[in-house]
């Protein structure tokens, strides 16, 4: 097990935080394709638990996760997560579904990542575009071991934001898939 620490925010500038991450590291370009499940009451949501499965693809190959997430340690909404590779996604899914599952949300996330160490920390800063959101998003995060070590994790993240000049005020913890359904919702109510 892993802690996530992690915040998001709303990028106002885009192409600045885009030429300050990628002056840090390389910038590699992928697409998250996420299935959330939970169980048909909506139980494990409810709960603030998280079962995902996502394919990344980029331009030369693509490979599936099986993420479980906790629930949240932190304000920030940081939480323990456990992650391995699948080998077949498909499989997996009809294993979720088999346990009783069921599909909540699906959406795409065009991301472009960047990896880097900062003050002993190796860092995730994802600059985010989920195609049915307006804007753009930024995403930094570390994995720290411990729930008492999230504390730690996040003032290295806030550091990297603030060199960023993402402020305070940027920050969210809004998830995507509230975002996505309730966006889904307001179209299908004007329909």
């Amino acid at each position: 097990m892993a802690v996530e620490a992690e915040l998001k925010a709303h990028v106002r500038h885009p192409d600045a935080v885009h030429e300050r991450l990628a002056s840090r590291a390389e910038e590699q370009v992928q697409i998250y394709r996420d299935r959330y499940f939970d169980q048909p009451t909506g139980e494990l949501t409810a709960q603030d638990y998280e079962v995902r499965l996502r394919t990344v693809e980029d331009e030369c190959s693509a490979k599936t996760v099986l993420t479980f997430k906790e629930p949240a340690v932190h304000t920030s909404g940081s939480k323990p997560e456990y992650e391995t590779e699948v080998a077949d996604g498909a499989s997996v899914a009809a294993l979720l579904n088999g346990l009783g599952l069921i599909e909540r949300i699906a959406f795409s996330k065009h991301c472009r990542n960047y990896r880097f160490i900062e003050s002993g920390y190796e860092l995730l800063a994802t600059l985010v575009h989920v195609p049915e959101l307006e804007g753009t998003f930024l995403e930094v995060e570390t994995q720290v071991g411990r729930t008492e070590d999230v504390p730690a994790g996040l003032a290295v993240v806030r550091a990297v934001l603030n060199s960023l000049c993402v402020v305070e005020d940027d920050l969210t913890t809004e998830q995507y898939t509230d975002a996505v359904a309730a966006r889904r919702a307001r179209t299908a109510n004007v329909e």
